[in-house]
């Protein structure tokens, strides 16, 4: 399904729950969206005239969060049908949110019943879809090949994340091909290609032009390379290349 396609029937959806709200004076709740989703659902809703929606994804700052409509009344976050899970392992398996993610699509999830996973040392806190807790904690015991033990987390304690680290790196111009490659290792060519393939997202929206500006402030993730926090430029080097300052979210 393209994107234009993808946006078509985002916004059907968004209609739909619309009209059911105002007519049964119930709220809706659609899945876990991505930041781009998110960003789309707002803009719509907006242009429609509908005011009455929230964003929620467990817990504060939380990066996937679910859409809630209300045609009469606003919505706390205590409505929205979230539950976390977390799961308690030997800090020397150091897994990942790859892992964790693949242990949940195995079970034959769909990828917006999941919200954020974060990750630390000998822990991991999962947001999911309330009405598939109780599935998830009765079918995992291992992930990867690590064995792991599930408890009900608390939102008040979550677990602080690998954190992030603060590049420099030197490019030709601020082009994205051009930043791409440079956070990514990859030669300009396969940058290209990544770009064209509709990978690489610019402050949550997919791009498609390699040519683009990348300037401070802006936000690009890269499909299988991660987040990253564009700073701004910092200097120059003796060649005039130009240094940018980014940070990348583990």
């Amino acid at each position: 399904m393209s994107t234009s396609d993808q946006g078509e029937l985002l916004r059907r959806k968004l209609d739909d729950a619309a009209f059911l709200c105002e007519k049964r004076g119930k709220p809706y709740f659609f899945p876990f969206l991505s930041e781009g989703e998110q960003l789309s659902c707002e803009r719509y809703l907006k242009s429609r005239g509908f005011a009455g929606f929230t964003f929620f994804g467990g817990y504060e700052n939380a990066e996937r969060r679910m859409l809630g409509l209300s045609a009469f009344e606003e919505i706390g976050e205590e409505a929205f049908p979230i539950s976390a899970l977390e799961f308690r392992f030997r800090p020397a398996d150091k897994l990942t949110h790859r892992d964790f993610l693949g242990s949940l699509m195995a079970l034959g999830l769909e990828r917006d019943t999941v919200g954020d996973i974060l990750v630390e040392d000998g822990r991991c806190v999962v947001f999911v879809k309330s009405d598939i807790r109780d599935y998830v904690a009765s079918q995992i015991t291992k992930i990867g090949r690590a064995g792991v033990r599930i408890l009900d987390a608390s939102p008040d304690r979550l677990p602080e994340g690998r954190g992030f680290e603060e590049l420099t790196v030197i490019v030709s111009s601020e082009r994205l091909d051009a930043v791409v490659a440079a956070v990514s290792g990859l030669s300009r060519e396969k940058t290209k290609n990544l770009i064209l393939s509709g990978l690489v997202s610019l402050n949550f929206e997919q791009c498609t032009n390699i040519s683009r500006a990348v300037s401070g402030g802006d936000t690009l993730t890269v499909r299988g390379r991660g987040k990253y926090k564009i700073n701004g430029v910092t200097g120059e080097t003796k060649k005039h290349r130009i240094k940018l300052s980014i940070i990348h979210y583990r």
